[in-house]
């Protein structure tokens, strides 16, 4: 069922966003923006229009003013619950982007609606929490498979991108989900993203070590554009311009750029089957590669929203085009056949940007049926992924929350480390000692054996530093003397809200056995020992893999 709907929900937005095309820029009723001959320079104004109407429905939604989840990062961080309020604005915010032109995607749009109601069902059904990220995985898994018509690759998607992990117990429910959603949106008439493609010429051993060479220019490529979408959006937010205005500014930037080709417009689909299917010169495609570039620069760095899912995969066509233009020129006689090239590409591209190798060889495969060009795919796919990997560390999705601060690198379920804090480990004590009792009267209160720590409070209450019992039984303590004289850690507390990384950082760095924990007041909650969080921590770790792999 939840396949199903997601399936729907992306005909739906799918279809929002193309109807506004074909009105903006008067298209024919089988036209794509971006495989459009030419565009009225007149019909252009549309996108400054919509960077004007998407600030607008910020503005209305308040969307500036609140951090929104996706289906990463709920996965992530939040045992896959979802706001839907969130999610209607985010899919909102895209589909009004990509239907007046802006060069992005719609794919975030459609898992974060598939996300949506695997997550409202789960919650519904109060389910727990690894079998909510699962749900939420198969209903992201669905939306992506339903827009592309392609199921493997869908389920692809929600086991690397989403749930983080390859799980038996995720099998069948992101399959179901998947086959449901391709066979609804095939019911209802939607023309998936891929359409099918012949491969080229066969694929020679050796072959496997070029397109190895074509996978590293394509990590390259993936990191540069990653970084110049952050560095963009760095740059905006110094304009002297309210940030509500950006977007139109961003607009009327495309427009120049729409007006040397169309190609640059929306996610590229028109444009990529039609350099697919078409003989054009390696000068017009790298040309093409620049500006869609741009392009797609432009339009996420001025705060228009999408993703780089789609346009990663055509300039990932026109690359691998590139790629074997290049190969043929510097040896002087075709090398290897520029078709397989530019679906290798595309597949080597995607992965750098969005992540997923076996996610993007499933297109390859699905829209080829040619499992030794899928293969090659996949050799493009691994190396591409590994030095994105080791150089950069993030995907697109990641990148972004890196950016906002998180330190998440895929969807695996870290939340439980953050939600594992001090205030829930800690020892509580209801009364600590005044630091200026005597170490006489401290023996009598304590005597050996009774604890091994004591926490101490200074006049006004606050933390005063913890005392080890043993201490204050030595010979040459002088008995008149304050408890306060002895106190070790007086400047060190941990606070409730510390994590478990935060904690067993502390006491590495500190070389302590037990911290007190502190509210923000001063005042002294309880104590926490070493041995104990590092006890809970392995027990909770435990847990989280057995949930993970479907074990009782």
């Amino acid at each position: 069922m939840i396949g199903s709907a997601a399936g729907l929900l992306s005909v739906v937005q799918g279809t929002l966003a193309q109807a506004m095309q074909h009105l903006l820029y008067a298209l024919s009723p089988d036209e794509r923006l971006s495989a459009a001959t030419t565009i009225p320079y007149l019909a252009l104004l549309a996108l400054p229009a919509g960077g004007a109407v998407l600030a607008l429905f910020s503005w209305v939604t308040h969307a500036r003013r609140r951090r929104m989840v996706d289906a990463v990062e709920a996965n992530a961080l939040h045992g896959g619950r979802m706001s839907w309020s969130d999610s209607l604005v985010i899919s909102g915010q895209t589909i009004l982007s990509n239907g007046f032109g802006a060069s992005v995607g719609l794919e975030a749009a459609y898992a974060q609606l598939g996300g949506l109601v695997a997550s409202l069902s789960g919650n519904w059904f109060a389910l727990r929490r690894s079998d909510l990220r699962i749900l939420v995985g198969a209903g992201t898994g669905a939306a992506i498979a339903g827009a592309f018509g392609a199921p493997l690759a869908g389920a692809f998607y929600a086991f690397e991108i989403v749930i983080g992990a390859y799980t038996i117990s995720a099998l069948a429910p992101v399959a179901a989900a998947c086959l449901a959603s391709v066979l609804v949106a095939q019911a209802f008439g939607a023309q998936p993203y891929l359409v099918a493609a012949n491969a080229g010429e066969q694929i020679e051993t050796f072959h496997y070590l070029l397109y190895a060479g074509l996978g590293a220019c394509a990590a390259g490529a993936g990191i540069l554009l990653m970084r110049a979408v952050a560095e963009m959006e760095a740059a905006t937010r110094k304009l002297p311009i309210p940030s509500i205005c950006r977007p139109i500014l961003g607009g009327l930037l495309l427009i120049p750029l729409a007006m040397l080709t169309p190609q640059i417009l929306s996610a590229g689909h028109g444009a990529l089957h039609l350099n697919l299917e078409a003989e054009v010169s390696l000068r017009f495609l790298a040309a093409i590669f620049v500006v869609k570039c741009a392009a797609s620069i432009i339009s996420l760095g001025f705060g228009f929203r999408g993703g780089l899912f789609f346009a990663s995969l055509f300039l990932g066509s026109l690359l691998g085009h590139l790629f074997a233009g290049s190969l043929e020129w510097i040896v002087g006689s075709p090398v290897i056949d520029p078709h397989n090239a530019a679906l290798v590409g595309m597949a080597a591209l995607a992965v750098a940007v969005v992540g997923g190798p076996m996610t993007m060889a499933m297109l390859v495969l699905e829209a080829t049926h040619d499992f030794s060009l899928a293969g090659a795919a996949i050799a493009a796919s691994l190396v591409s992924s590994t030095i994105v990997r080791e150089l950069f560390g993030y995907s697109f999705s990641t990148w972004r929350l890196h950016l906002r601060g998180e330190t998440i690198k895929s969807a695996r379920d870290v939340g439980w480390v953050r939600t594992l804090t001090a205030g829930k480990m800690m020892r509580r004590v209801e009364r600590a000692t005044p630091c200026n009792t005597t170490i006489a009267e401290f023996r009598r209160a304590f005597p050996l054996g009774s604890t091994s720590r004591v926490l101490l409070v200074d006049d006004h209450e606050n933390y005063g530093g913890i005392v080890q019992t043993a201490s204050a039984f030595a010979e040459e303590v002088d008995q008149k003397a304050p408890i306060g004289s002895l106190a070790i850690h007086t400047g060190l507390a941990l606070t409730p809200d510390s994590d478990i990384r935060s904690v067993m950082t502390t006491f590495d760095t500190e070389g302590a056995d037990e911290l007190a924990v502190v509210g923000s007041d001063g005042a002294v909650l309880g104590i926490l020992s070493e041995s104990y969080a590092r006890r809970r921590y392995a027990e909770e770790l435990d847990k989280a893999q057995r949930e993970l792999f479907g074990e009782s």
